[in-house]
């Protein structure tokens, strides 16, 4: 190994450290950045055995990260698919289905999106990449990871790793962006809860399978996505699967939220990380969340202009995919700005129509593709 080569796999095992680090001390998406900061180090070790190498009379030897990455991901995109199956489980769209209005802020949060890509155009990043770079907007991981596999990305290592890192930094980003484009009187703009009919057993069985139909109609790249969550969702409602359900919820997310951090790390050798797209998929990325924030807000705001009763528009905000982390986000400022001010219902109903609008838009980008 020359000295360059050297300088390379220490920056990775730096990133690498660095991950783990975010991690561990801040819990940033531990479940996903440990594995991938730990993997980060195991594909940049000289000669790994990690990845398919061929050793001298032998020939070639498979390498588990290399085989869990050709098999997981690249022949089937199975791992991020199969991880909308425990997402879906874990949420309850009756926000959503009480207050149905909900859903034009989820769709309108993903505005950075279009944002994102068409900046990613201008830096001279060809349809394929730009597209893929485009889908970090969705603050969703697994969307971002099979859109870009999908479309033969040559940044899903980056795209993955800045996907997962703005993810875990909403708390920071959105508050400052919501701030920036909204008056304290309209932060300290109340919605009180309206006694609300609960939703019927019934109901909350036919959503899943509707919203996959329609989906299918709409965009029918987007079933794998769509499709897979609905089904953890059914499973979670059908109210005869509750052991598969709390299976789905917490032993099956996380095993494949820990395999999936570490096999992404194949794509992650200094080789194709250390690049100057890769500072620039930051940015881009960076630009798709604020972008995502303001799409929602703005939104809101302008549903004010015909609206009798007034939305405080910071639920706009958590029309962004990342659940329940932007829900949470919006009330604790609601609460900051105005103490007593809840309004986590309707910003829950807007975060879990964010779920479904991210697939279907990442399917969408697919099928025009």
């Amino acid at each position: 190994m020359d000295y360059v080569e050297i300088i390379k796999m220490v920056a990775m095992w730096l990133i690498g450290f660095g991950l783990i680090y975010l991690a561990v001390k801040k819990e940033y998406e531990p479940t996903l950045l440990l594995p991938m900061g730990f993997g980060a180090i195991l594909v940049n070790l000289p000669n790994t055995g990690v990845l398919n190498q061929v050793m001298p009379g032998i020939g070639e030897v498979r390498g588990i990260i290399q085989w869990l990455y050709e098999i997981g991901i690249e022949a089937s995109e199975a791992m991020p698919i199969l991880l909308f199956i425990g997402i879906g489980s874990m949420i309850d769209f009756e926000p959503l289905l009480q207050r149905p209005i909900m859903a034009l802020y989820g769709f309108m949060a993903q505005f950075g999106i279009f944002v994102a890509i068409g900046v990613a155009l201008l830096l001279g990043f060809n349809t394929a990449d730009a597209f893929s770079i485009g889908i970090i907007g969705a603050a969703d991981g697994p969307t971002a990871i099979l859109v870009s596999q999908v479309l033969k990305s040559n940044y899903m290592g980056p795209i993955a790793v800045v996907a997962y890192s703005y993810m875990a930094l909403v708390p920071i980003i959105q508050p400052a962006t919501i701030k920036l484009i909204t008056s304290k009187k309209e932060r300290q703009i109340t919605m009180p809860i309206k006694q609300t009919k609960k939703i019927s057993k019934t109901t909350k069985i036919i959503f899943p399978i509707a919203v996959t139909i329609i989906a299918g109609f709409i965009a029918p790249m987007s079933i794998s996505l769509v499709g897979f969550l609905m089904f953890g969702n059914l499973i979670r409602e059908c109210g005869v699967l509750n052991t598969l359900s709390k299976t789905a919820q917490d032993v099956l997310t996380n095993l494949i939220s820990l395999l999936l951090g570490i096999t992404i790390s194949f794509s992650m050798t200094a080789d194709r990380f250390l690049q100057v797209e890769t500072l620039l998929i930051m940015l881009i990325g960076l630009v798709a969340f604020v972008f995502d924030t303001v799409g929602g807000v703005v939104a809101a705001k302008i549903m004010n202009i015909f609206l009798k009763e007034k939305v405080n528009p910071m639920i706009g905000a958590a029309g962004i995919s990342a659940f329940p982390m932007a829900s949470r986000v919006v009330q604790k400022l609601a609460g900051e700005e105005k103490p007593g001010n809840i309004i986590i219902m309707q910003a829950v109903g807007a975060n879990v129509s964010g779920q479904i609008a991210s697939a279907m838009i990442g399917g969408f980008l697919l099928g025009i593709f």
